[in-house]
Formats: structure tokens, sequence, C-alpha cells
């Protein structure tokens, strides 16, 4: 089976089947993915998050704040801690920095000590909740990993989503407990130094996603992203490693589960079968 790592479900483009979301989900189960992690970008995400997650329950949630995301009046620890606790995120995210925008639009985005700030909140709400965190990071290698180690445990680590940095960042964020996430970026022409990292990160380190919406990947570059085409992710995965690609179903399904502890209680009954067979629960 397949797991979608990252996915925005209340962001469902119209045009992914009629905007049904219970139409989607049920072409992602029919490619064998059995469990969604619907990401929070605000936290004002979180109560149709959590419906989603009541309605389906193949569906957990994180709760999180976006570095790009503007708010009026940025959260406190108790805040994160608070929409985590109550509407039963198991993770907290996505958060981190991007400084790409910082140049081109300074005005339309968060500057880069309210950025730093939040994600370094985030990361403490994470801490005292040993949650794992959802990280995106572009632009801002040295800021990322040096808050990261500042504050998260390694025993409870995280994930760099959407991974599009060097090999030098991912290998040193391993290092640290955490896993790295590829998107449909990796199947993308331009995209081989992504391939060779997936060739080169020990397996056991890595996720796999959609970020749907957004990022299809090839054959669908250019089209709403949508949860069933993560089989395609692990497909160049597949091919760029020489191996299977039901080796990469069963080794980022485990590894969705070892780091997302609290998603396996969560998951649906006969996963969970799964799961204990393989001495993961």
């Amino acid at each position: 089976m397949f797991v979608d790592s990252h996915c925005h479900l209340d962001r469902l483009h119209p045009d992914t089947h009629g905007g049904d979301l219970a139409v989607t989900l049920d072409a992602a189960r029919a490619r064998g993915i059995r469990q969604f992690l619907a990401i929070a970008v605000t936290l004002e995400d979180m109560p149709m998050l959590a419906k989603i997650a009541r309605t389906h329950d193949d569906v957990v949630i994180s709760a999180g704040l976006h570095p790009l995301h503007s708010v009026d009046e940025e959260p406190s620890v108790a805040a994160f801690k608070e929409a985590a606790d109550g509407f039963g995120a198991v993770a907290i995210g996505e958060c981190g920095l991007d400084y790409h925008y910082l140049d081109k639009a300074p005005d339309s985005v968060p500057s880069r000590e309210v950025q730093r700030e939040r994600f370094r909140r985030q990361l403490v709400a994470a801490s005292e909740l040993e949650l794992p965190v959802i990280v995106h990071t572009r632009e801002a290698r040295d800021d990322t990993l040096a808050l990261i180690r500042e504050h998260t445990d390694p025993a409870v680590g995280g994930v760099l989503h959407c991974f599009t940095e060097d090999l030098d960042m991912a290998r040193e964020a391993v290092r640290h407990g955490f896993y790295i996430s590829l998107s449909g970026i990796v199947t993308f022409r331009n995209a081989e130094s992504l391939r060779d990292l997936a060739r080169r990160l020990p397996l056991d380190r890595l996720l796999i996603e959609t970020d749907s919406p957004y990022l299809a990947p090839v054959p669908y570059r250019g089209k709403p992203n949508e949860p069933a085409w993560v089989v395609e992710v692990a497909e160049c995965i597949a091919d760029e490693r020489g191996i299977s690609v039901e080796e990469v179903a069963a080794q980022t399904t485990s590894n969705f589960y070892r780091l997302f502890r609290a998603a396996a209680p969560e998951a649906p009954a006969d996963v969970r079968e799964a799961l204990r067979s393989a001495g993961l629960v």
C-alpha cells in the first residue's frame, strides 16, 4: 500500500473529479493509497481538516502555519499546542522558512525575522507535544538547519517535505532524525539532482507525497495534482534505485508510521493489522 504523506485536501481543485473530495479519495484508494496526511496551512484550516478526518477514517491531519502566510497576530506556542491537541493533529506543520520571495516581493510575505520566530514557536510546540514537524524550506538552508538543531529532538524528528535542496542538506537533516519527502518534482525533466538524491539517500529515510493540488508529476504535469498520483512518485524512485515499486511502497509506508506514530491508531482497521504484522505498532 501507499501513503500520501502530504496533501492539501481542503484545497482540492474544482477540475479534480468535479471538486468532489470523496470521489478523489476513492480514486486514490483504487490505486492502493491507504493513508492520507492532510496538511494545515493556517490554524483557521483546522475545523475543516478535522471534519474531513472525521468523515474519512484513512485521513489524519496536521496543525500549523505556513511561512509565507500573513496573519494579523502571530500565534503563540500555546496556540499551536491547543490547535494540535484540540483537533487531534498527528504533527505540527506545515511550518518552516521560505526566503524565495523576499527580494522579489518583500512587502507581500513575512520577513526573515517573522518567519524565524514563527518557525521557532512551532518547533517548540512540537517538542513539548512530542510530535514530529513538517518543514517547508526554500532558499533558507542554514537558518532551517540551525533552528532544527536547536529546537528538535532527534528521537521525535520530522520531515523536510517536497524537498528540492541539495544532498548535503538532506544528509544533515537525516543525521538529526529527519526524513526527506519527495514529490512529483522528482519526475520533472530538469530534476536530475533530485533523482540522484533519490538514489543515494537510504530508502528507510524517504517519504513520498503529492503536495496536491500542486506539482503534479509527469505525465500529468500542468494539471491539478491529486493523491492518486503519489504512485508516480514511487515509480520514479523505484526506477532510479533499480528496485520494485512494491518495495518503495512498503518502505515508505513503514517510514511514515515510524515518524507519525500518532497516525497508527487512527489508521483503518486493516491497515492497523498490517502494521501489527510488520511490528510497527
